[in-house]
């Protein structure tokens, strides 16, 4: 595979994937999922790929650890990534440490034809040029190639054992500097909570934990350079806007616990036709009558209740979405385009950057569709998440008005 000359700029390929289901069900899902991956790599031919993973390792990430090995050994030595020589990969696999582990996985893939590609050493102040391959895992607290951070406990109180955190490395390509970042946000807990308010109350929580590390990584330590954060940001749909949209013709019944009087369930019926049930709303259950509604059209009639990102949008660009909601899909193997009527479906999985790196992407001179935001693994089940990435190109130089990248020829 020859990714396409450098000359008219490198080939970028950023794709970030909850990959959690993996390895609660490597056998049925794992083979399926790099197939769908590799196919995207092929494809678009990148010079530069960035993987960023969350839930890496699944819920019970001790009992994992064989599958971890063999999906890293897997991508790393697989005949689809032959021409990728080079390769960076970061896990987070400290999974005894409830004070630093999140999860994390970063992989970051060099292709043969890139020349003069530098990482920056946050220690050292510098950057390094890259060369061969390098796993890290266990304690990356240690590794001067990377920050990392889980969100401090008081973030989000009720869930204990949280692993929400992110992992940000630097890069240098053309001449161009730019962070990327790999986040993981906190979750709805309660789809009756969430539905409450508008915006929600965990809606409030992302927007705290974002907010952190947005000022983090642009704060004095070190030079400004443009950046991309992307990850499972968990990002909901407005759940009281939606379901008062999909319900607005419908009566609702509330059923309450016996012995404490707490709302349980949220029963919404449509007033004539027989009172049909049109919705039931649980914890975590959201059972919608008509599933289609999310994919029709990619569910683009939903997107004005996909407001998270709003409170952002000077900080913050994302590309147009032309995909279905990124969750949560069916684990099941043979159900490629099922939701699970767990949460209403959203875009969770999303690739964001700084308004210097929109300027960063090489825009088209002529009709060819250069630029591409999409999910992977349309009719394939890819576990609860599919993965999103993002395809452009970088032109030579192009970082230099917005940094002083000429610092790159500062290595060791």
């Amino acid at each position: 595979m020859a990714a396409k000359g450098a000359a008219a700029g490198a080939g970028v390929l950023l794709v970030t994937a909850n990959v959690g289901s993996l390895f609660d069900d490597p056998e049925n899902l794992q083979k399926n999922w790099l197939q769908e991956f590799y196919q995207v790599v092929h494809a678009h031919k990148p010079h530069f790929m960035a993987l960023h993973c969350q839930e890496f390792g699944g819920k019970n990430y001790e009992a994992s650890m064989s599958h971890v090995d063999k999906f890293v050994k897997e991508l790393l030595s697989s005949d689809a990534m032959k021409d990728y020589n080079r390769a960076r990969v970061y896990l987070d696999e400290n999974y005894k440490s409830q004070e630093h582990f999140t999860a994390l996985g970063s992989f970051y893939f060099l292709h043969e034809s890139l020349k003069n590609i530098y990482q920056f050493d946050f220690k050292a102040k510098k950057y390094k040029k890259v060369t061969g391959k390098e796993i890290y895992s266990d304690t990356l607290e240690s590794t001067p190639m990377l920050e990392k951070e889980k969100f401090p406990q008081d973030y989000f109180p009720e869930c204990k054992w949280s692993r929400k955190g992110f992992i940000r490395t630097r890069w240098c390509i053309t001449d161009c500097a730019f962070d990327l970042v790999n986040i993981h946000l906190f979750h709805d807990a309660s789809n009756l909570i969430a539905w409450e308010t508008s915006p929600s109350v965990y809606s409030g929580i992302r927007h705290k934990a974002l907010g952190y590390v947005l000022d983090r990584i642009i704060d004095q330590r070190f030079e400004k350079v443009s950046y991309f954060v992307f990850g499972d940001f968990n990002f909901r749909l407005d759940a009281k806007a939606v379901v008062e949209t999909l319900c607005a013709k419908a009566t609702m019944q509330t059923v309450r616990a016996a012995d404490t009087n707490e709302v349980v369930k949220l029963i919404f019926r449509e007033s004539d036709n027989d009172r049909k049930v049109m919705l039931q709303l649980e914890k975590k259950l959201f059972d919608y009558f008509n599933q289609d509604v999310f994919r029709d059209n990619n569910g683009t009639a939903l997107l004005e209740f996909d407001r998270e990102l709003t409170v952002f949008k000077d900080r913050l660009y994302e590309l147009d979405i032309s995909f279905p909601p990124s969750y949560p899909y069916s684990e099941d193997s043979s159900q490629g385009k099922q939701y699970m009527n767990t949460r209403c479906p959203a875009w969770c999985d999303r690739i964001l950057m700084s308004h210097s790196a929109k300027e960063l992407i090489l825009k088209s001179e002529n009709d060819e569709k250069i630029v591409v935001y999409d999910h992977i693994g349309p009719n394939v089940c890819m576990g609860d998440h599919k993965p999103v990435f993002l395809s452009f190109r970088i032109a030579a130089g192009a970082g230099k008005p917005i940094a002083n990248v000429h610092k790159c020829c500062v290595v060791q």
